[in-house]
C-alpha cells in the first residue's frame, strides 16, 4: 500500500482542526490496517478540544469509536471466537490497548482500564506516532488490539448510531445489577442516558424514568420506552427529587444511573435512590467541579463508579443493537471530508 492518506488533526486545546497528509500505513506483524468507514465525534472529543483532559499528547488524531473495513493484515488476526478476520470484513475495535497484564490493576483488581501502561486510540496517542485515531482515511491496528466483526445485518451507520454511548449505557446497566421488575431513573438524556434507558428495559426493568433535557431528547426517551420524563429546565432540584419519589411510593428508585456529566446530579441522584438501592455514576468523565453530599443520609446506598466503556460491553451492545434496530433507530449524521474545514470546530 503506497501513497498518502488524509487525517483531521487536533493540534491543541482551542485551536482550529487541520487537514494533514500522512504516509499510507503498513501493518505491523500481528496488526492490520483499516479503511475508515465511519468515526464518531464524541463528547470526549469536545473535552479534548477544550483541554479538559490531562496528559493528552497533542497533536492527536481524534476518533476512539470507529468502524472500518480490513484492508490488509500482517499475519493471522482473529476475533474472540478464534475465527480469522479476513480483508474486506467490516469491523470495529476496542480503543484501549497496551495493557500490561502483569500490574496490580490487571492481575488483582481485574481493571485493565486502570493499567498505568494502557493507551487509548484518539486520546492518548499522538499524531506523530501514526494513524491511531478514527478521523483519518486509514487506521493502524496495533498488534494485540481486539477487533470485533460487526454482526451480519448491522451496518456501520447502525453501529455508529449507538457510538460510544451504547457500550457506556450497557456498562452502566450491567454494573447496576438491574433485576426483573426494578424501577430505574436515568439522569441525563444524551446518547449515554438514552442507551441506558434502552438497555435497562431489556435487562428487565419494569419502569424507567428519565430526567434530562432538551425536549426533543425527552421525546426520544418516551419513544424508547420511558414511562415518564422530566425536563430539568422546568423543575428545581428538590422538585425533581419529589417527582421521582411521588412515582415510587415515596421510597425512591431501585436504581439511579447518572449519565448527565453535571456534578450536581450526583448529590441529587443520591436523594432519588431508595435505601439500599444502587447508584451508578458513568457521566463524570472530566473534572467539572466539586459537590457536597451528606454522608449520613447518603451512605445507606451502594454506589458504583466505573470507566464508561469495556470490551464485553462493546461486543454485547453491538449484538443488542443488531437485534433491536426497529426499536432503536439510528440517528447518525455523516459529515463528508469537505465539511471539516468550514465546521464549527475550525472557528473556535
Amino acid at each position: 500500500m503506497t501513497g498518502s492518506v488524509r487525517a483531521v488533526v487536533m493540534t491543541g486545546p482551542g485551536r482550529p482542526l487541520e487537514h494533514r497528509r500522512f504516509s499510507s500505513p503498513r501493518p505491523e506483524p500481528g496488526g492490520a490496517v483499516l479503511e475508515t468507514v465511519a468515526s464518531e465525534v464524541c463528547g470526549t472529543d469536545v473535552h479534548l478540544h477544550h483541554g479538559h483532559l490531562p496528559g493528552v499528547p497533542y497533536p492527536i488524531i481524534p476518533g476512539h469509536v470507529s468502524v472500518g473495513r480490513v484492508l490488509e493484515t500482517n499475519g493471522p488476526v482473529r476475533d474472540v471466537d478464534g475465527r480469522t478476520i479476513e480483508p474486506g470484513r467490516l469491523v470495529t475495535f476496542y480503543d484501549v490497548f497496551g495493557i500490561c497484564g502483569s500490574c496490580w490493576h490487571c492481575l488483582v483488581a481485574k481493571a485493565g482500564t486502570r493499567c498505568p501502561h494502557r493507551r487509548v486510540y484518539g486520546i492518548t496517542t499522538s499524531a506523530d506516532e501514526g494513524l491511531l485515531g478514527g478521523w483519518a482515511e486509514r487506521i493502524e491496528i496495533k498488534p494485540g488490539v481486539r477487533l470485533l466483526p460487526l454482526p451480519d445485518g448491522l451496518t456501520a451507520e447502525d453501529f455508529m448510531g449507538g457510538g460510544c454511548g451504547a457500550p457506556t449505557g450497557f456498562h452502566a446497566v450491567e454494573r447496576a445489577g438491574i433485576a426483573l421488575g426494578d424501577t430505574v431513573v436515568v439522569q441525563g438524556s444524551g446518547p449515554v442516558g438514552l442507551s441506558a434507558l434502552a438497555f435497562a428495559s431489556l435487562a428487565g426493568a419494569l419502569r424507567v424514568f428519565v430526567v434530562g433535557a432538551p425536549a426533543a431528547r425527552l421525546e426520544a426517551a418516551r419513544r424508547l420506552g420511558a414511562e415518564d420524563t422530566l425536563d430539568v429546565a422546568v423543575a428545581r432540584p428538590e422538585e425533581r427529587v419529589a417527582w421521582v419519589r411521588a412515582r415510587t411510593e415515596g421510597r425512591g428508585a431501585d436504581v439511579v444511573i447518572e449519565a448527565s456529566g453535571n456534578p450536581a446530579a450526583v448529590a441529587e441522584g443520591l436523594e432519588m435512590v431508595r435505601d439500599a438501592g444502587r447508584y451508578v455514576v458513568v457521566g463524570q468523565y472530566t473534572d467539572a467541579g466539586d459537590v457536597t453530599i451528606n454522608p449520613h443520609r447518603h451512605t445507606s446506598t451502594r454506589t458504583s463508579s466505573e470507566p464508561p466503556c469495556s470490551w464485553p460491553a462493546i461486543g454485547r451492545a453491538s449484538r443488542g443493537r443488531a437485534s433491536s434496530r426497529a426499536s432503536m433507530p439510528s440517528r447518525t449524521r455523516a459529515a463528508p471530508w469537505r465539511t471539516w474545514k468550514r465546521s464549527r470546530w475550525s472557528r473556535r
